[in-house]
């Protein structure tokens, strides 16, 4: 290849040039072995590389596949754990209803024995809202609280402190240490009495 300047494709300096008539190249074999060994490493590093990386793609399928049937189980889970939490409470005012259709097919009752099963009734009704954990807000006397009670009306007094409540309109309840429902009150104005 003398004469054309070049080898290997590279050009030459002047002085590297190959004499004429050599004809051999020198390192043209050992430049293809020692390229040839690192091309069969790489490629074992790519397959290498290709098998991981299908083995993790593979086990991120199947990790996606369980967290969505988990995902889908723990939300029948919470609806069925809602559906019966629902028919417990409703159970405990089955007994309540009971006594009300008896006391509506009672013939001619006087007023006491009417007034009685009414009471009877409240008392159950009472309970069974206890064992659900609804408590009745105490309010007649008390001091007003903006976070249990509902004022509906300011009355100016002279017979009780200022800010207490001095009528239950209707009763509030709690459930455990949440408000369900404020109570409704008229409240004491009294500025000469704090």
């Amino acid at each position: 290849m003398a004469g054309n300047g070049k080898t290997n494709g590279k050009p030459l300096d002047h002085e590297h040039e190959l004499p004429e008539g050599d004809e051999q190249e020198p390192d043209v074999i050992p430049e293809v072995e020692t390229v040839a060994a690192p091309a069969t490493e790489v490629e074992t590093e790519l397959q290498k590389l290709r098998q991981e990386r299908d083995q993790y793609l593979e086990r991120l399928a199947r990790l996606q596949a369980e967290f969505d049937n988990y995902r889908k189980r723990a939300a029948r889970e919470q609806q069925d754990y809602r559906d019966y939490a629902l028919a417990d409470a409703l159970k405990a005012f089955l007994p309540i209803l009971d006594s009300l259709d008896r006391a509506a097919k009672s013939e001619n009752p006087d007023v006491d024995s009417y007034r009685s099963g009414v009471e009877l009734i409240d008392r159950q009704f009472h309970d069974a809202l206890s064992k659900l954990g609804v408590k009745p807000i105490e309010a007649a006397g008390a001091k007003f609280d903006p976070n249990l009670h509902q004022a509906v009306q300011m009355v100016h007094t002279e017979e009780a402190p200022d800010n207490t409540v001095i009528d239950e309109m209707q009763r509030g309840y709690t459930l455990k240490d949440r408000l369900l429902r404020p109570a409704m009150v008229r409240v004491a104005s009294n500025p000469n009495h704090k």
